[in-house]
């Protein structure tokens, strides 16, 4: 890149090689984890909109595993057909800036940033300035890159989409996951009385993240009757949208976040879509989204963290070579909270 399109730092990257490569986690074909394979190379460079980033630590999420295998199908419409078209897999990305295109305002070489960077399992990866915001002070690196996705996820889920309000009830399913740990702290903030429901090995999980109740599914059903909900933001599990609308109150709302499970062609989107349809006829108000990532909503975050309101969930860290092995530990229900990568 000519000199005239991009300001760059000079010095203080450890990172940097000479010969213009890095390493980075890549994959050639749709599959299991066993598809990841660490490489060497060409370091990519910025356009005219974009910041060049030296990675310190990603995340990991389960939209990393839908582009890992390619499932649902429907996905393969933006990402390819037969194989993934961008080679090095990872979203969530926090780091430094290391060069800025000729029409970034809002960043310069040497500031810390996160936010989402298309390829953020390599040492260095390219992200748009509407996808980065200033890292909070108040967090390590692997922190800040935890956040993006999942954070963002949630606070749509519960705040945009489910409109909690101050004293709602509000139940959170699959709450101990990256993005069910986040929608209990945020639900939490706007004043909400908070119920997640989880397994047993991560109950104290959810209540050290401040749920006033925790549900044990493989014991108890929250669709017992016993109570009813303000507000259900449904994450994990899928269950029957009869019962999310037994435990609804009759002007409540149930938000269904993601694509998990369903058949292979949409995934859970089939299930989101039929409980939009649904609730347009009777009953209680359902709603599905799909979340794209803005400054702005880094921003929201950013502020919410350094006010000590919401603060990034870490169950486990693993190094770049390892992968493979975090995506298996993610893909065996045994993550608490987020997986950092560290690079």
């Amino acid at each position: 890149m000519e000199s005239h399109q991009r300001h760059e730092a000079t010095g203080g990257d450890s990172g940097a090689t000479t010969d213009g490569t890095m390493r980075a986690i890549v994959q050639d074909a749709y599959g299991s984890a066993d598809v990841f394979r660490l490489a060497r190379i060409p370091r990519p460079e910025v356009t005219d909109d974009t910041v060049l980033l030296r990675v310190h630590a990603a995340g990991l999420d389960r939209g990393t595993w839908h582009v890992m295998t390619g499932r649902p199908y429907l996905i393969r419409l933006a990402f390819g057909f037969r194989g993934p078209k961008k080679p090095v897999p990872g979203m969530d990305v926090a780091g430094t800036v290391v060069a800025v295109g000729s029409a970034v305002t809002r960043f310069a070489p040497g500031d810390e940033v996160f936010g989402v960077g298309k390829g953020s399992f390599a040492e260095y990866t390219v992200a748009r300035e509407d996808r980065l915001a200033r890292k909070p002070a108040n967090t390590t690196f692997e922190q800040a890159a935890v956040v993006p996705v999942s954070a963002i996820t949630a606070l749509r889920g519960v705040c945009d989409v489910g409109r909690v309000q101050r004293g709602q009830k509000v139940l959170i399913t699959g709450a101990s996951g990256g993005v069910g740990s986040y929608a209990v702290q945020l639900a939490k903030s706007c004043g909400a009385e908070v119920t997640g429901v989880c397994g047993t090995a991560k109950l104290d999980l959810v209540r050290s993240l401040g749920a006033d109740h925790v549900i044990d599914y493989t014991r108890d059903d929250f669709a017992d009757g016993g109570h009813r909900y303000d507000l259900i933001v449904d994450i994990a599990g899928r269950p029957a949208l009869s019962r999310l609308r037994r435990a609804l109150k009759p002007t409540g709302t149930a938000v269904l976040v993601g694509g998990e499970g369903g058949d292979s062609l949409t995934g859970g989107m089939g299930r989101q879509w039929g409980a939009v349809v649904l609730s347009r006829f009777a009953g209680p108000r359902m709603a599905g989204f799909i979340s794209t990532e803005r400054t702005a909503d880094l921003e929201r975050l950013a502020d919410l963290i350094e006010a000590g309101k919401v603060t990034p969930s870490i169950g486990s860290t693993y190094a770049l070579d390892r992968v493979p092995e975090a995506m298996r530990h993610l893909v065996a229900g045994k993550a608490r909270g987020k997986v950092a990568i560290t690079v």
